[in-house]
């Protein structure tokens, strides 16, 4: 009798706090709970909407496993080989089914040097162009100073870098001019569009030498890694991948791709060579994997336009290949 009592109160006092609603939900909360509840809602057609929304998040999971299950089968069945953009000249990755992968040497500091003194007369027009023909602002006479600085002990160290002489002297004038520019700005206290543009003009020859010499390091020293590279692969050469990485502007005359192109069979080019386009200048190795295996990507690589591929994918040699990488490197040297 008492049990039957017991649970015909549960019941009725179940049923008044489910009237209650959230009232009582309230009440029995502790104080310092208050500040962060209070009652949602959602409409139908927003909960709806939330519902269909949905299957696009998902679909990056499914995308993100899928895209791990397409990498492991592609490295357990082909090499593969990355040429990554980096300052430093590029990075050459080989991934082997079974094996560790094996990174190839850097290339030499020298071009690094080249790159950077070129860079370092570039810098300059950031530091000029917002103040062009405008006396009244100075503000631009701070970092021109500390920039300076730097350009000196550069110039000052610059005899014992290595490098080779000719390259050496050719750099010198660089950094000479850059001081005479900016002691000759702060001289006149403003910098005209005439001025610019006269500095401008007489370091291209120059720059065009810088260039010219960064790009022939790059190749010399890529060519032998990536003949070594097919040597040692010999007959799996024929099933590997290669990719390499370009942001769009800078997609055509790509000096990577190029390099990679000497060594792959024409019908390779977007089929087993692929060049992946990407919205920032670097790339890391996993992200470049995942663009390679991505089922999207996979398809898409097919649909590539043929003005991707370099010319020197059509003349084979070293010279070559340093030559038409030019406009590229020049690009780099801009960016």
């Amino acid at each position: 009798m008492r049990t039957h009592s017991l649970l015909h109160y549960a019941t009725v006092t179940s049923i008044a706090l489910l009237g209650l609603g959230s009232a009582a939900y309230a009440q029995n909360l502790p104080s310092y709970m208050e500040p962060i509840t209070g009652r949602t809602s959602s409409s139908p057609a927003g909960t709806a909407t939330k519902n269909v929304l949905a299957l696009n998040t998902g679909m990056f999971e499914l995308y993100g496993d899928a895209g791990q299950i397409f990498r492991r089968n592609l490295l357990s069945k082909h090499p593969v080989i990355l040429a990554l953009f980096s300052g430093a000249g590029g990075r050459f990755i080989l991934y082997r089914p079974g094996q560790e992968p094996l990174e190839a040497p850097s290339v030499p500091i020298v071009y690094q040097l080249l790159k950077s003194i070129g860079h370092s007369t570039m810098a300059l027009s950031q530091v000029v162009a917002p103040y062009l023909d405008n006396p009244t602002d100075q503000s631009w006479r701070s970092p021109m100073l500390a920039y300076r600085s730097r350009m000196k002990s550069a110039l000052d160290g610059l005899d014992v870098t290595p490098m080779p002489a000719e390259w050496r002297d050719n750099n010198r004038i660089l950094l000479e001019n850059n001081l005479a520019f900016v002691d000759d700005c702060l001289a006149k206290g403003t910098i005209s569009f005439a001025a610019l543009e006269a500095f401008s003009k007489k370091q291209g020859p120059y720059l065009k030498l810088n260039v010219a010499w960064a790009a022939q390091t790059q190749v010399a020293h890529w060519m032998p890694v990536l003949g070594d590279w097919k040597a040692m692969l010999d007959s799996d050469w024929d099933k590997t991948y290669g990719a390499s990485n370009t942001i769009y502007v800078a997609r055509q005359n790509n000096i990577l791709f190029s390099l990679l192109a000497q060594f792959f069979a024409p019908d390779a080019i977007n089929d087993r060579l692929i060049l992946i386009e990407t919205i920032s200048f670097t790339t890391t190795p996993d992200e470049m994997l995942a663009s390679l295996t991505r089922s999207g990507d996979y398809c898409r690589k097919r649909q590539t336009r043929n003005d991707a591929v370099p010319a020197p994918a059509r003349s084979v040699g070293l010279k070559a290949v340093a030559d038409a990488g030019h406009n590229w490197v020049w690009a780099r040297f801009l960016c």
